[in-house]
């Protein structure tokens, strides 16, 4: 009853950033019957998303972006450099295509912006002192449990 179908409605791009636009050829979408619960609409409508972008093969994207598209989103990776997405929140098959475009422009937003270095700095005498104190507090209490010897 609920089988697959493809969405062919030109939206002609999706635009991440203002250097940055996602063009709809890019983009495949495959619609397949949601799981979890919904009663006879989960088993006869296909609603939920499953959305293809190639990564790698994308003429939109930047090389850094790419390579931190890939590292921030492994696990969604497949072996050849596509993004998989799946959306099933709503029970209605635009929202939902329209809830995994708006997850794909906010990965790439993300990926896109760089990464901040890293400020080098050292901690403050005062700090020191107290981790110090700290630990030889804890000392004295795990002192104070140990047995003292029969000897006195």
């Amino acid at each position: 009853m609920c089988g697959e179908k493809t969405w062919k409605e030109s939206q002609d791009m999706i635009k991440i950033t203002p250097s940055i636009v996602i063009q709809d050829q890019e983009i495949s979408e495959t619609f397949v019957c949601a799981s979890g619960p919904g009663g006879q609409n989960v088993n006869k409508v296909a609603t939920a998303v499953q959305l293809r972008f190639d990564v790698q093969r994308s003429p939109g994207l930047p090389a850094a972006v790419k390579l931190r598209l890939r590292q921030q989103n492994a696990g969604q990776m497949t072996e050849g450099g596509v993004l998989l997405l799946r959306a099933q929140r709503f029970r209605s098959q635009l929202q939902n295509r329209q809830d995994a475009r708006q997850r794909l422009a906010s990965l790439i937003r993300r990926a896109a912006r760089p990464l901040k270095r890293r400020k080098k700095t050292r901690p403050t005498i005062a700090s020191r002192e107290r981790r110090l104190e700290g630990k030889r507090h804890r000392s004295r209490i795990k002192q104070g449990r140990k047995t003292l010897p029969e000897g006195n």
